[in-house]
C-alpha cells in the first residue's frame, strides 16, 4: 500500500469530521478510493466517509486493504500537518503499523499502531424521507447555537414550506423558521410534514467541521433517522442521527 495526497491538511478535515463522533474505525482502501462506515459507541449515530480514488495523487495498493485506527490518535498526528505538507501512507513491513508522512519544508514520519476492529459490515440506512433540503450550513449552525441557551434537545422539521428548528424547556422556547425560496435554502422538496427530536450536541458535531457557506443536505421523516450530508474538501460525508422518540 502506498497512498499520497497533495494536501495534507485537508485530509486533516476529513478526520477531524469522522472523530467528532468514532472513537476508533476500520478504513478500507479498494479500487474505488477510501472508505468508512461505522456507528458511534452509544450506537445512535453513524458516519458513512467516502474519498475517491481519483482524488489522491498516488493509489497503489496490494488488494483491498483495511486498517484498524485509533481516530483520536491519528488526528493528533494529523494535526501536525502543515499548510502546503504532502501526506504519504503507506503499510508497513509488518503490517501491524500505518506510516503516516508529511513532506513539506522538512520531512516528518510517524508510525503508529494498527489496532483489531471486529465488527460487521454496516448496512446503509434505507429510508424513505418525506423531505429533502438543501442549504448553507449556517442556517443549522445559527439555529443549533439559539437552540443550546434553552435545551439539550432539538426538534428538526417541515411544515407549511418551512424548515423549522425549535426547542423547549423551564427556561422557555425557541422557534427558528427558514422559508421556502431564502436565498440559504437552494432546494426544498416536500412530500410531506414531518419533525422529530435530536439530541443537539451530535447534531452540533455533524456540523462542525463545515465551514458557515458549506453547501449541506438534510433529509427528514417524522420519528425517524435525520440523514445530513456535505463535502469535506474532496470527500463525501453523511451522517445519520436516531430521534428521541417523544412528544413535546
Amino acid at each position: 500500500m502506498d497512498i499520497v495526497l497533495e494536501k495534507a491538511d485537508d485530509f486533516k478535515k476529513c478526520i477531524d469530521s469522522i472523530a467528532v463522533l468514532i472513537d476508533e474505525a476500520e478504513f478500507i482502501f479498494d479500487g474505488n478510493g477510501l472508505s468508512l462506515r461505522a456507528t458511534d459507541p452509544s450506537q445512535i449515530s453513524m458516519v458513512d466517509f467516502f474519498l475517491k480514488k481519483e482524488s489522491f495523487k498516488k493509489f497503489e495498493l496490494d488488494g483491498k486493504t483495511k486498517l484498524g485506527l485509533d481516530l483520536d490518535y491519528f488526528g493528533q498526528i494529523m494535526s501536525r500537518a502543515k499548510a502546503g505538507d504532502e501526506l504519504h501512507l503507506a503499510l508497513e513491513s509488518d503490517k501491524n503499523y500505518l506510516s503516516v508522512t508529511f513532506n513539506g519544508s522538512s520531512v516528518r514520519k510517524f508510525s503508529m499502531p494498527l489496532i483489531d476492529i471486529s465488527t460487521s459490515e454496516l448496512p446503509s440506512p434505507k429510508i424513505d424521507f418525506d423531505a429533502e433540503l438543501s442549504m448553507k450550513a449556517s442556517v443549522l449552525q445559527d439555529a443549533l447555537k439559539d437552540s443550546a441557551l434553552i435545551s439539550t434537545h432539538v426538534s428538526l422539521g417541515v411544515e407549511n414550506k418551512k424548515f423549522f428548528v425549535k426547542a423547549h424547556s423551564s427556561k422557555g422556547e425557541l422557534n427558528s423558521q427558514t422559508e421556502k425560496g431564502d436565498k440559504a435554502i437552494t432546494e426544498m422538496t416536500v412530500k410531506g410534514e414531518a419533525k422529530s427530536m435530536f439530541p443537539l450536541d451530535y447534531l452540533s458535531d455533524m456540523l462542525k467541521t463545515a465551514s458557515s457557506d458549506t453547501d449541506v443536505k438534510v433529509f427528514l421523516k417524522s420519528n425517524a433517522p435525520i440523514q445530513v450530508n456535505y463535502k469535506v474538501g474532496a470527500a463525501d460525508i453523511t451522517y445519520f442521527l436516531a430521534p428521541r422518540i417523544e412528544s413535546e
